[in-house]
């Protein structure tokens, strides 16, 4: 297990917590470690001293914050391991997706660092009308305040990092809020961050349930708000904390469309690599598949034909893809769902529940109106449906409430640049999976799926305000 102090990173020490929860791995329930469990008024405290070190952290040289992000990325690389197994521990995720979690970390921390040398700005024409003749006018970028960070339990290293090393190279301190279920590898995270600065109140962290959150993102004084998490409480954080900015990265039901000259091997593999990665709980895993009617029976029955290479169980196995979820209730809800969608005539070819384990599970023509289509089942389920045409494929995509990413294959460019103009999601992939997400791009949603936009370039920009200057010389 890591080392780091006792408490909680708060001000410039760690502060002594009256509680403190188990942290328990998924697969077996068994205990792995401990935490401190925040308070509303050790929340108020780490927005105190965020507030107090604001001007310094604003004022630190672009060399220094590059230096600081370049330091942490080395600091990862050379517990990449140990940050991998301590990740397969407190999220039950397979360790082929811990070991990519930690190396997007890295690239996100050195992606971080190179955008400090691009916080820029632009000169203004101010004479376009006569009043403005003789004036000089620019405009440079201004770290937007101190930033709350609130990350989900799937991804907690990934997450984190995408709020923390924008935030540095912005020049806000920032306070990060960790999932209850998944805090260890974040206090580590801060804990390094913090050895390697002279200012260690620009990173603090604080623990604890909904309670601690809410003081967070209601405090007047904070400058934005960055969630990762449901739909459900990122539009309650959004109400609750107006008029502050928020960047919202909500939930998703991605969608994968396989078109009637599809390669169907390959959409065939994309569902299977893209369904059950990190046991289906990620937000652009694929959920829905929409198969056009020509093609669609083969397309299953390529599909159900690899299921079984889906390896489950121990998610320390290096050739396990599907684990236990975060907790039992999200597994009894999940086969909750399922049954519910079979219940109204949905059909079940592969799946089940195996200990505490949930099979790759595939249904086929669920109705509209049901868990498993309409919302996010954030587990590996996967729903088939076949549709006449393109058309209508692309219709049922944009029906969802949700808008994150999509993906399309086809051998057809015009197919392909259709996508590209009509889905209505933050992101479009073609012939690949609508999980492809690169941490140099701009990564976000429409709709209920979340406003602003992720990626350390994109981050930064959300984490600034312009300051415009106009001078008479």
């Amino acid at each position: 297990m890591p080392e780091y102090p006792e408490g909680l990173p708060i001000g410039d020490g760690w502060v002594s917590t009256v509680d403190i929860q188990p942290v328990v791995f998924p697969y077996d329930g068994s205990e792995i470690g401990r935490a401190p469990v925040g308070t509303p008024e050790l929340a108020t405290r780490a927005i105190d001293e965020a507030v107090a070190v604001f001007k310094q952290v604003a004022a630190l040289p672009s060399r220094t914050r590059r230096s600081l992000l370049n330091d942490v990325a080395a600091a990862l690389e050379a517990r990449r391991s140990d940050f991998e197994q301590l990740l397969v521990l407190e999220t039950g995720k397979p360790l082929v997706d811990c070991r990519v979690e930690v190396a997007r970390t890295i690239v996100t921390w050195q992606a971080a660092a190179e955008e400090v040398s691009r916080l820029h700005g632009e000169t203004v024409p101010l004479d376009l009308l006569p009043s403005g003749d003789g004036l000089v006018g620019f405009w440079k970028r201004k770290p937007i305040g101190v930033v709350v960070g609130i990350a989900g339990f799937n991804y907690p290293l990934l997450l984190a990092s995408h709020k923390i090393a924008p935030a540095i190279a912005a020049g806000c301190p920032v306070v990060v809020k960790p999932a209850p279920q998944t805090p260890l590898a974040t206090l580590w995270l801060v804990h390094l961050v913090r050895s390697l600065t002279d200012l260690p109140a620009m990173v603090q962290l604080v623990t604890g349930d909904a309670a601690v959150g809410s003081a967070l993102v209601t405090d007047r004084r904070v400058g934005a708000v960055s969630f990762t998490g449901s739909a459900l409480v990122g539009h309650r954080i959004a109400r609750d904390a107006a008029p502050t900015k928020t960047l919202l990265e909500l939930g998703s039901n991605a969608a994968l469309v396989v078109a009637e000259d599809a390669d169907l091997d390959a959409a065939a593999d994309a569902v299977l690599r893209g369904g059950f990665y990190a046991s289906g709980q990620a937000c652009i895993s694929v959920q829905r598949v929409l198969v056009v009617e020509a093609v669609a029976e083969e397309f299953t029955q390529r599909v159900l034909a690899r299921l079984g290479e889906v390896v489950t169980g121990d998610p320390r196995d290096e050739k396990t893809r599907v684990s236990a979820l975060i907790d039992p209730g999200s597994t009894l809800r999940v086969q909750e769902w399922v049954d519910k969608a079979t219940s109204a005539g949905a059909r079940l070819v592969g799946g089940g529940v195996e200990g505490t384990v949930i099979r790759p599970t595939v249904l086929l023509d669920v109705p509209d109106g049901l868990e498993c289509w309409d919302e996010e089942i954030f587990g590996p389920v996967v729903c088939i449906r076949t549709v006449s045409s393109v058309d209508d494929a692309f219709e049922a995509v944009n029906a969802s409430r949700y808008g994150l990413h999509a993906s399309v294959f086809s051998t057809s460019l015009k197919t392909a640049f259709r996508a590209l103009d009509e889905l209505e999601v933050g992101g479009v992939v073609v012939n690949e999976v609508p999980g492809f997400r690169s941490d140099t791009m701009p990564y976000g949603g429409v709709k209920d799926s979340g406003i602003g936009r992720e990626g350390p370039r994109f981050a930064v920009e959300e984490l600034t305000v312009t300051r415009m200057a106009v001078l008479r010389p």
